[in-house]
Formats: C-alpha cells, structure tokens, sequence
C-alpha cells in the first residue's frame, strides 16, 4: 500500500519527466533557407570590373535604360543582395520580394559613391572594401562586402 508521501513522489516525478521530456537543449527553429547562391566571383573583383580611387570595384551586370544619375542626397529605391567574401548571403530584399527605399547618403560609403555611378533600371556589382562599408561596427558583415544592386528608381 502507498503512502501520501510516496503517492507525492510520484506524481511529482512524473510531471519532471514530462516536463524535461518536453524540452530539448537544442533551439527550434525551422530549416535554413539556402538564400541567394554567390557569384562566382565573390572572393574578389575580376580584372574586367572598373576600380575607383577609394578602392571601390564595380561591373554593369545589366544597363539600365534611364539617364539620370542619382545623386548623395537623392532617396533611391533598390534590390539588392549582400554576401561576404567567403559566399555567406548576409542581407537580400530580393529574397523579402520588396526593393528597399532610403536617402543615398545615409547608407555605407561604397554604396553611396557607388549607387550614384548607376542610371535607372541597370544592375551593378559591388566589391565594397572594409574601409567603405562597416569596419569598426562590429554587429555588422566585416571584411570586403560584395552586393548585385538593382537601382529601380530615384525620388
């Protein structure tokens, strides 16, 4: 026959097991999505791609078809995707299926000076080095930065 004592024991046993039964020391999370693949030439710029004095490298991946030029103060509104040198996709609006809108100038300095080398419509890469996008923040991708930008529209 069972005692209160040993009836509380149990009882209280079980609800332990059940309850560390149902947790796992390993996060839920649902499965990684692949992103968008690197470009092959993700590790560095090729020798066909255009560098300017501040180290910034760039290839026309597609032209655009407008004739403006953007300028630092002007707001754009872009597609783009970001990876680091090593093929890791860090950031895409083309992944969200929304293009990103903001003032040029309050964005890393590869992109500003960048951006504004574009017309409407054309697609660009971006070798960023360090120096010109987030060097010194260290909650940010570090090292030389690389981004394919659609510039769709200026403001």
């Amino acid at each position: 026959m069972m005692t209160h004592r040993t009836v509380a024991l149990r009882l209280a046993a079980a609800l332990l097991l059940t309850t560390v039964g149902g947790c796992s020391s390993a996060p839920e999370h649902s499965p990684a999505k692949p992103g968008i693949p690197a470009p092959p030439d993700v590790a560095a710029p090729p020798p066909n791609s255009l560098k300017t004095t501040s180290g910034l490298s760039t290839r026309v991946l597609e032209k655009g078809g407008g004739d403006r030029h953007p300028r630092a103060t002007d707001t754009v509104v872009v597609h783009y995707t970001g990876w680091t040198t090593d093929g890791m996709m860090f950031d895409s609006s083309v992944e969200r299926g929304q293009p990103s809108e903001f003032r040029l100038n309050e964005v890393i300095r590869g992109w500003t000076e960048g951006v504004q080398m574009m017309v409407e419509g054309e697609k660009r890469r971006f070798w960023i080095p360090a120096g010109l996008a987030y060097a010194g923040q260290p909650s940010k991708p570090q090292g030389m930065l690389v981004f394919d930008i659609e510039l769709v529209d200026i403001k």
